[in-house]
């Protein structure tokens, strides 16, 4: 899938065509979620992940991210969604979210995120706050020396 949007923006989900330095850069520089990764991890999800959808500026740069884990059946999650900044405000995330939650296959799977912000871009695509007395987490075990 490749489709233009406006001030040609246009969003892919060909993931030979991501720039993962581009990703790990903003991963690690300026999101609160993913502390420690390393370019090899980063590199490795976008390569397994289910799905990636992505947003590219005219000239080709990558400006915008986000990755999908699903069974392909029953459950997805919707991660590393960012916009770069100087290309936010243009509609590019929801067109991302749009791309990843509405594509056929998924659509009609049990979706989660995790997020601190952006709430009103997921509410527009049925996103709700979870039930905190059903949702359960285990984190990452720390790593013996």
């Amino acid at each position: 899938m490749r489709r233009r949007l406006a001030n040609g923006y246009e969003i892919d989900d060909d993931r030979e065509r991501v720039d993962v330095e581009a990703v790990h850069r903003f991963l690690v520089e300026e999101a609160y979620w993913v502390q420690g990764r390393s370019r090899e991890v980063i590199e490795g999800l976008v390569r397994t992940s289910t799905r990636v959808v992505a947003a590219y500026a005219s000239d080709g740069s990558l400006v915008g991210f986000a990755r999908v884990v699903s069974d392909g059946v029953n459950v997805a999650w919707l991660g590393d969604v960012f916009v770069l900044a100087p290309h936010r405000v243009r509609g590019l995330g929801t067109e991302i979210v749009r791309e990843a939650v509405e594509d056929p296959g998924l659509r009609d799977v049990h979706w989660y995120l995790n997020t601190r912000d952006a709430h009103g871009l997921y509410r527009r695509f049925g996103f709700e706050p979870a039930d905190p007395g059903r949702t359960m987490v285990r984190p990452r075990r720390s790593r013996s020396p």
